[in-house]
């Protein structure tokens, strides 16, 4: 597991130890940032379900300014920590041992508005259109924001989610990828639909 590009490009980062996290592998990570980016000029990210800081410390080093990173387990915490070092990104970024939901409640009180959000819980967890839904409710991304939730591929999201519109989506074997983003003014974004 390594940094793919940007001024971080190579480095290596530390998988959380046991069979807990399941972290994204290098061939998605630049399929992720192949469809998103692949570059960006500033602008604040979120992390929601870090585990190794991935996704967080890969934007960070493709120029986004700042990264909020949040997971619940403390050997995750620990390890984004390392990560965060070994990357030479740390002071770019926040870190935060949380359960998601309630890392989102003290965001808010901080006032704080993303431009690109990683949701990639377990498996288990199939309801990230609900958290997208609440990042919107509590103004916590910006108009035409980007969410990227990594999911099963068994799982299917829906194409438009109240102000969310689907924009790409990608199967990786047993992984999912599904790219949206935030039109606030457009309440459920346009009707239009790949063939």
């Amino acid at each position: 597991m390594r940094v793919i590009a940007g001024t971080a490009k190579g480095r290596a980062l530390k998988p959380v130890p046991g069979m807990n996290t399941r972290p994204t592998t290098d061939k998605v990570k630049e399929a992720i940032f192949s469809m998103i980016g692949p570059y960006f000029d500033g602008g604040r990210a979120l992390d929601l379900f870090a585990g190794t800081g991935g996704l967080g410390i890969e934007a960070l080093s493709r120029g986004i300014g700042h990264a909020v990173f949040v997971d619940l387990e403390r050997q995750s915490i620990e390890v984004i920590k390392r990560n965060v070092e070994a990357a030479r990104v740390a002071e770019r970024a926040e870190i935060y041992r949380n359960e998601a939901g309630r890392a989102l409640k003290v965001l808010e009180k901080r006032g704080t508005a993303f431009s690109l959000v990683f949701l990639d819980p377990p498996y288990k967890m199939k309801d990230m259109d609900a958290f997208m839904q609440e990042l919107a409710e509590r103004g916590l991304l910006e108009a035409g924001g980007t969410v990227v939730i990594e999911h099963d591929a068994e799982h299917v999201y829906p194409v438009t989610a109240g102000a969310f519109e689907q924009t790409k989506h990608a199967l990786y074997g047993d992984t999912a990828v599904s790219i949206y983003r935030y039109f606030p003014s457009e309440e459920g974004g346009s009707t239009q639909t790949e063939e």
